[in-house]
């Protein structure tokens, strides 16, 4: 399908270049996004009438882009997800979660903008780019995870573990197994857990999620 375009777009062409696009690639973006028009006399001709209209609206929106890119690039945000041990997701993460959760403060992108190749179907911390203008594109963080404190140990660069229960389970186990008193046996693993508990405690207390993690959502719906 020719068309011509309403503004820069990348390897594309420049405003007013007339190009010829896949059919669904124009129906399904730069049409309804009015990125471009059908190339048809009449469309060509309104573009020279409106040329130096666009051209301004074009500069008002790339001086919108620069200012949501101060607000979002770089940042973090987390996605609270159930998953299975092995951490694969129970559903998948969209364009339109990223879209919503990036938006929360009134930020205004759309999930079009999000260049999401796939939808996120694994625990983990995903580098997203988001294409604010033809000249401007922004880097997010999106951090899945199945809590906070998972959301934390992520952010570390370390992997959650999910041998920790069963393991305490095996260490139980042994501790009784080694006294005929089954109360001194009690004793000790309380001890165990109580010592386990003051150590996770003043280590969260030391390391914090970096101030740049700034929403989180807990809707577990898929798209």
């Amino acid at each position: 399908m020719k068309i011509v375009l309403l503004e820069r777009i990348n390897k594309l062409g420049q405003m007013g270049d007339i190009v010829d696009v896949k059919s669904g690639y124009a129906r399904n973006f730069l049409l309804p996004l009015k990125k471009a028009l059908r190339a048809t006399k009449e469309n060509i001709n309104f573009f020279k009438e409106q040329k130096s209209i666009l051209e301004a609206k074009n500069l008002e929106n790339r001086k919108e882009a620069e200012g949501v890119k101060t607000k979002i690039d770089g940042k973090s945000f987390i996605l609270i997800r159930s998953a299975s041990d092995t951490g694969a997701l129970y559903g998948s993460v969209s364009s339109k979660d990223i879209n919503e959760i990036v938006s929360v403060d009134g930020i205004e992108i759309s999930k079009n903008q999000i260049n999401l190749q796939k939808p996120i179907k694994e625990l983990g911390i995903y580098k997203i780019n988001v294409s604010l203008h033809s000249d401007i594109s922004s880097e997010i963080s999106i951090n899945v995870a199945r809590s906070i404190e998972e959301a934390k140990l992520q952010e570390k660069g370390k992997e959650p573990n999910n041998t920790d229960f069963s393991e305490s389970i095996e260490e139980t186990d042994k501790i009784k197994n080694m006294f005929e008193d089954e109360t001194m046996a009690e004793k000790i693993v309380i001890q165990k857990e109580e010592d386990v508990d003051s150590s996770v405690l003043s280590d969260s207390k030391k390391q914090p999620l970096s101030e740049e993690t700034t929403k989180v959502s807990s809707n577990d719906s898929t798209t």
